[in-house]
């Protein structure tokens, strides 16, 4: 077996998404709530987590994005009061706590918007390998950013478990959050 491959046989979990159990990134995120809170991943242990990064004036994939896994956490019903989806914005510069907390509770009131300084953005960004650049528009502040965009999910341990591509998330989010619950029994 390759180093770093989980074995596939009869008693591994089949999971619609890419398994990524024991990658060795996205075990740290220390970042304020929307709601000034400071947070980090241990204070969503006991719930499966869900996150992603983008930012509030994008035009297509983060609100499309939001809007599947609002979806999805239908699609779960009363599973999704143990799921906790997380927006990491990476743009500091715009995305201040009052903009994250019309924005992102918007697409479901459980969602938390995550936000920090630039140092702190690109920090949690290189821990996730999530890639944003700056592309400058026709003023100062028309700005875009350029992002990867990936969503990551986290068991109730708080472990890193799944890849999920942007165009699967409504499909693949609720079995997937639906076989980690029931892992964690």
């Amino acid at each position: 077996m390759a180093v770093g491959l989980v074995a596939c046989g009869s008693g591994a979990p089949q999971f619609k998404s890419t398994d990524i159990t024991g990658a060795p990134y996205g075990k740290a995120l220390a970042l304020t709530g929307h709601d000034g809170r400071p947070y980090t991943l241990a204070a969503f242990r006991g719930k499966v987590v869900v996150l992603f990064f983008g930012f509030t004036q994008c035009p297509d994939i983060c609100p499309t994005a939001l809007a599947e896994v609002a979806r999805a956490m239908q699609a779960l019903g009363p599973d999704a009061e143990h799921v906790q989806v997380l927006f990491v914005t990476l743009d500091p510069e715009r995305d201040t706590a009052e903009i994250l907390s019309r924005y992102v509770p918007a697409f479901d009131p459980r969602f938390l918007g995550l936000y920090g300084d630039l140092a702190a953005t690109r920090e949690v960004a290189k821990e996730f390998k999530v890639f944003f650049e700056k592309r400058p528009g026709s003023t100062p502040g028309s700005y875009s950013i350029d992002h990867s965009a990936q969503t990551y999910v986290f068991d109730t341990e708080g472990r890193l478990r799944l890849f999920v591509r942007h165009p699967r998330i409504a499909s693949d989010l609720p079995h997937d959050v639906r076989l980690l619950l029931k892992q964690a029994g």
